[in-house]
């Protein structure tokens, strides 16, 4: 018996939905676990008759597709280490991630293809496409020859579901090494054992109620774990029916895939709920009848719980609650969403933690809170007071990550002496284990007496402005607060506003805005930015980018 307990999971699954769907590609094809397993047989045929070892990396890169999941799901029931990679990640990028980490194999979609040079690539062994496991590149005649006997040698293999052979990897071995940047200089491989894995996918297990067959649409990418564990592995381990959105997830297209397919369970990022907000739910409140209705109590909870109707209608009307993670969500949208009774929740985790370390589920969510510390890891706040005091937020348990591939020095600086990974985060947590992060200490600002300025408590006040759509906080030479702004262009042509127009609204703003700031958090000017700022998968903003312009 397999003692892996990742990989009995996933054996588990195979074999109780064997003739149900497991994976379709949005409006395309579908196909059943029983069709999983036959495409990861083949592909531990190829393994093997390639020489992979156990250990070996395999690189993956493309949009969320079945072959995608199938070729991650082989690669870990192998025994072997898959290394997604981020299919907006530019040339450099992906040569540099295939050769730090000595990836054996590729897989990869046909267009993405035409961004790689083998010739930059030499260690690989060969390159397969997503979209039928055919061979792309022309170099590698063994390869060629190898698919020939792969192919014969899988048709002569009967595939029993009784008797599926796969790995039983320690569990502490590495499953997945997870790049958080593709820049040389920046980006590390971060380690996550068959451990971390399935430590959250258990999470997924005892807290959130997914059944077999329930219907999930994944679009957050799956080169980045919270998508990939949420959206695709803990679903897949429970026998749901995933659909993935193989397009660029515009807001059309996911609202159009959430009423086709009336999921069970939606992960979000703040961006996406953030803009629903500010183009939907808040002109509609602005609207002169709605405020007078407002003002009366009866009418008010009718205008409530029409826009929750609508809210929840817009996500397909059949989920038990959204996950909203990968960064803070705006403090006037979370408490809008409460007030309306929507089933929400927040979450907070890391790549380095696989990537959970808190989560409540939504009838237990706590204003402004991340949730609850999950199980099998601890926290604790390096303050003198961790209830009140504002201190970093450190971890350990199962989740956390081996180290950094190749890396000790990054390891080591990642740790503390005792061994706790230390988050960058800042945050108090209470009695009964619920986190509240403050702000992420290499933001932080030093105010001009000494105060603790937090840049995302003021950013995340002016993105809920009308015409704003993103922004960063800082301090200039002067020690002065400036915000950059990159405005919401599709508004502001839409009301026919010339560039003075949107300074002049601005610097209006700026003043109520103090108005409402204490005086040491004050903007002292607005920066206009024409286009939108830089991002790293997690589609957090590039601070250092930005902020070191004006020192």
């Amino acid at each position: 018996m397999i003692q892996n307990k990742l990989i009995h999971s996933i054996q588990k699954s195979l074999q109780n939905n064997w003739e149900f769907p497991a994976f379709t590609n949005y409006q395309k094809d579908s196909i059943s676990f029983k069709e999983v397993a036959e495409k990861i047989q083949w592909l531990h045929i190829l393994y093997k008759e390639l020489g992979i070892k156990k250990g070996d990396k395999i690189a993956l890169i493309g949009r969320n597709l079945n072959n995608w999941a199938v070729t991650y799901l082989a690669t870990i029931t192998y025994g072997a280490t898959i290394v997604p990679i981020l299919p907006d990640f530019n040339s450099s990028d992906i040569h540099h991630i295939i050769n730090h980490s000595e990836a054996s194999l590729l897989f990869t979609t046909e267009n993405i293809f035409n961004k790689i040079d083998d010739s930059k690539i030499k260690k690989i062994k060969g390159i397969l496409s997503l979209n039928d496991f055919s061979l792309l590149c022309t170099s590698c005649d063994r390869l060629k020859e190898t698919l020939g006997v792969v192919n014969e040698k899988s048709e002569k293999t009967p595939l029993n579901k009784s008797e599926l052979n796969y790995a039983n990897p320690k569990e502490d071995d590495i499953a997945v090494l997870s790049y958080t940047s593709g820049t040389s200089g920046f980006s590390k491989g971060v380690m996550l054992s068959y451990r971390s894995l399935h430590s959250n996918v258990k999470i997924g297990f005892d807290h959130i109620d997914l059944r077999p067959q329930d219907k999930v649409v994944s679009f957050l990418p799956l080169a980045h774990v919270f998508g990939c564990m949420f959206e695709f592995l803990t679903e897949f381990c429970c026998g749901c029916h995933v659909i993935f959105l193989s397009r660029v997830p515009t807001p059309q297209l996911i609202t159009k895939a959430f009423q086709d397919v009336k999921p069970r369970l939606i992960c979000l990022v703040p961006l996406i709920m953030e803009k629903i907000y500010k183009k939907r739910i808040l002109p509609a409140l602005e609207s002169r009848r709605v405020k007078l209705m407002l003002k009366v109590p009866l009418l008010e909870k009718k205008v409530y719980k029409k826009i929750r109707n609508s809210l929840i209608e817009t996500f397909g009307g059949e989920f038990i609650e959204v996950i909203i993670g990968g960064a803070a969500l705006g403090k006037e949208v979370e408490d809008f969403l409460k007030k309306i009774d929507f089933p929400f929740t927040v979450g907070y985790g890391m790549t380095e933690c696989g990537p959970l370390i808190s989560y409540s589920p939504s009838a237990q969510f706590q204003a402004h809170s991340c949730g609850h510390v999950v199980d099998r890891m601890q926290v604790r706040i390096d303050s003198t007071d961790p209830y009140n005091i504002v201190g970093e937020i450190q971890v350990k348990g199962d989740n956390v990550m081996t180290g950094y591939y190749k890396n000790k020095e990054a390891t080591s600086e990642a740790f503390t002496k005792d061994g706790w990974l230390k988050t960058g985060d800042l945050g108090v947590i209470d009695e009964n284990n619920i986190i509240y992060i403050k702000g992420r200490s290499k933001n932080m600002i030093l105010g001009p007496s000494g105060q603790n300025i937090y840049p995302e408590e003021i950013e995340s006040r002016l993105n809920n402005l009308p015409f704003i759509q993103e922004s960063i906080v800082t301090d200039d030479k002067d020690h002065k607060l400036i915000a950059l702004v990159y405005p919401d262009y599709e508004v502001c042509d839409a009301e026919g506003l010339t560039r003075e127009e949107i300074e002049q609204a601005f610097e209006s703003d700026r003043k109520i805005l103090n108005k409402d700031l204490p005086a040491f958090m004050n903007v002292s000017r607005i920066i206009l930015f024409p286009q939108e700022f830089e991002k790293t998968p997690k589609r957090n903003i590039k601070r250092f980018l930005y902020t070191e312009m004006y020192h």
